[in-house]
């Protein structure tokens, strides 16, 4: 008896030496919902929300968002601004390594960049370092290993701020085996505290701990802080539908859902084990406007339609109680202030005496929405028949947010129901619709004299002398209408019994890294 109990222990205690050190339970992935595939793995370029999203767990950049939306240092441990304004030196912080076990230097970063700034990458932030936007990279210098200097134009404020835009893949530094032989790109070897395990296009994409990465000291601070923290594994389901989702988490077959409507987080906070987190963010949702389409071109018409729908009631039924903000800059700004205010009241007769100097004859205006997001949907049902109410005609077609993308970026389309990620600083709320058609087709806004305003806003750094500017641009695109801004949504997020610990910020961007798993 004792022998077969000694043998018992021996075959026990072999198994264990061969087993990891974590538990059969420790090893179940995070499983968090995406309502879409990722579009790429190439940081800023082809991209969309969720795409980074998933980057933001691979790549870093030379700075990062703090938690407050300020900037401070990632993989730079310092950063020092010459006095004249033209010169930015990074310093590199010591021991980060990239996926594939080689250590960050400053030719990489040298190597990163030169990628990001030639016109064929097509990087979604291209035109903020170009001297089309925010600056004017001259030069890149990699005095030694260690020290990174950018050269600019003239002085930019909001330098740091582009550099670490999420829309931009946060300018994340990568490994040259991140491309193919011919330059083209493969898979992001990056330096974030997740590799990419597999990504199973339509399906799922895993992530995997970086069991090299060499975090920062201290509590995650936003996108920079301490990253120590997080499951060992990650499988983001590709789940479309949000009943479905919905379904997945009540029965819990997902951890986490980030994208959750106001109804459907009523109803859930019912159900046993699930927590309910709504955090007010910085996204802007509403409608674009093409001012040149050949029945929109007429500003009298534009305004009718504004003045044709009742927006506290169209926010209530599409987002619950979040109040109507009628400006691009986020309502938690320092910049929002009684100016930013001032929107568009329903006046229907006022409306229809617009429509009739314009001579509106009935002709059918075309809006483009998508069920990815319901709240953009259903914001479109509403428009259509409350502008019905003053007479104008709306016909709206539903398409896949892919193809919705793709026309926006090209401009083609009449009217779109749409939604801005977090813009961190007042100038690039703005800038994010606003610009020449004829260089950047996605903007709305083409007015020179006010994108000169713009461009001074982002050149000036006391607040004082800012906010005029702002409230100048704000009473201009009321007068305008080349957008209709609704509100600032909030990031609701669900996660089930397994999720010990999660919190939301201001972006919208969950990060897992910063999530304790029970």
């Amino acid at each position: 008896m004792i022998r077969f109990r000694n043998a018992c222990l021996l075959v026990a205690a072999t198994l264990a030496a061969s087993l990891p050190a974590f538990s059969v339970a420790a090893q179940e992935p995070l499983r968090v919902r995406l309502n879409a595939d990722i579009r790429s793995t190439d940081p800023g370029v082809n991209r969309d929300g969720n795409t980074d999203m998933v980057m933001t767990h691979l790549v870093e950049g030379l700075v990062a968002y703090r938690q407050d939306t300020s900037v401070g240092p990632m993989l730079a441990d310092k950063v020092d601004v010459s006095a004249d304004g033209l010169a930015y030196t990074f310093t590199l912080r010591d021991g980060v390594r990239f996926h594939n076990g080689a250590t960050l230097t400053a030719a990489d970063v040298k190597f990163s960049w030169d990628r990001y700034l030639k016109k064929e990458t097509n990087w979604r932030c291209l035109p903020e370092f170009d001297g089309r936007g925010v600056s004017k990279i001259t030069t890149i210098e990699t005095p030694d290993a260690k020290t990174v200097v950018f050269r600019i134009e003239k002085p930019a404020t909001l330098f740091l701020t582009s550099m670490a835009r999420i829309d931009c893949g946060q300018s994340g530094v990568w490994h040259k085996a991140s491309l193919n032989a011919d330059g083209t790109w493969n898979t992001p070897v990056g330096t974030g505290p997740y590799t990419l395990a597999e990504w199973r296009k339509g399906q799922f994409v895993d992530l995997a701990k970086f069991r090299d990465y060499a975090s920062r000291s201290g509590e995650a601070d936003g996108l920079t802080g301490g990253k120590k923290t997080g499951p060992e594994r990650v499988r983001m389901t590709i789940i479309p539908d949000s009943s479905a989702a919905k379904a997945a988490v009540t029965a819990g077959s997902i951890d986490m859902n980030p994208d959750v409507d106001e109804s459907d987080a009523q109803e859930l906070k019912t159900k046993p084990g699930i927590t309910i987190t709504s955090t007010p963010t910085l996204g802007a949702v509403g409608m674009l406007i093409q001012t040149k389409d050949p029945v929109l071109k007429d500003v009298r018409l534009r305004r009718a339609l504004a003045l044709s729908l009742d927006i506290p009631e169209l926010i209530k039924a599409v987002a619950g109680d979040i109040v109507y903000n009628a400006s691009p800059i986020p309502s938690a700004s320092g910049f929002h202030g009684p100016a930013q205010k001032n929107g568009y009241k329903r006046d229907l007769v006022a409306a229809k005496k617009l429509l009739s100097e314009a001579g509106y004859k009935g002709e059918t205006i075309k809006m483009l929405t998508n069920k990815r997001y319901n709240s953009m949907y259903d914001t479109a049902v509403l428009v259509q028949a409350m502008a019905q109410e003053a007479g104008i005609k709306i016909d709206f077609e539903v398409i896949d947010w892919a193809t919705q993308l793709d026309r926006y970026t090209k401009g083609d389309y009449a009217m779109m129901t749409f939604a801005f990620s977090a813009r961190y600083d007042a100038t690039l709320s703005f800038d994010m619709f606003s610009g020449p058609k004829d260089k950047q087709p996605r903007k709305v806004w083409d007015n020179a004299e006010m994108q000169t305003l713009i461009d001074a806003s982002g050149q000036t750094t006391e607040a004082a002398k800012r906010q005029p500017m702002f409230d100048t641009l704000h009473a201009r695109m009321i007068d305008d209408v080349p957008v209709i801004w609704l509100y600032n949504n909030a990031a609701i997020v669900v996660t089930g019994p397994r999720v010990a610990a999660f919190k939301g910020w201001v972006t919208e961007q969950p990060r897992l890294w910063a999530v304790t798993m029970r």
